[in-house]
C-alpha cells in the first residue's frame, strides 16, 4: 500500500497540474481572440474525442484477453463507412450499435 504522505503529494500535484491547464486557458487567455490556426485545430477536438475513446475498446478489448473481437471490428467498420457514406454521426453510431448488437446476439 502506499503511504498516506504520498497519496496526498500526488493528489496535490494532479489538482495542481489540472488547475494550471484549466487557468492557462481560460484566465490567461479568456478575453482574447485567438488566431485562426489555433481555432481551426480546436475545430477538430470533438470529431477525435470518440474515436480515441473508441479505437483501444475494439483493438485491445480486455472482455477477450486483448485480441481483437470480429463483431466489434465489424462494427466499427460499418460505422466508419456509414460516416463516410452519410455523413451523419447519428447514422454512424446507431448502425455500428446495431452491427455490434446484432452480431453478438448471433455469437
Amino acid at each position: 500500500m502506499i503511504e498516506k504522505t504520498t497519496l496526498w503529494l500526488v493528489i496535490a500535484g494532479l489538482g495542481l497540474g489540472s488547475f494550471g491547464l484549466r487557468f492557462l486557458f481560460l484566465g490567461l487567455v479568456g478575453n482574447r481572440p485567438l488566431p485562426a490556426w489555433v481555432l481551426r485545430h480546436l475545430r477538430y477536438t470533438a470529431v477525435a474525442v470518440i474515436p480515441a475513446l473508441v479505437a483501444p475498446m475494439v483493438l485491445w478489448p480486455q472482455a477477450t484477453g486483448g485480441t481483437p473481437d470480429p463483431a466489434r471490428l465489424a462494427a466499427a467498420t460499418v460505422t466508419l463507412a456509414v460516416g463516410l457514406i452519410s455523413r451523419n454521426v447519428l447514422a454512424a453510431i446507431l448502425a455500428g450499435g446495431a452491427t455490434l448488437f446484432g452480431l453478438l446476439y448471433l455469437a
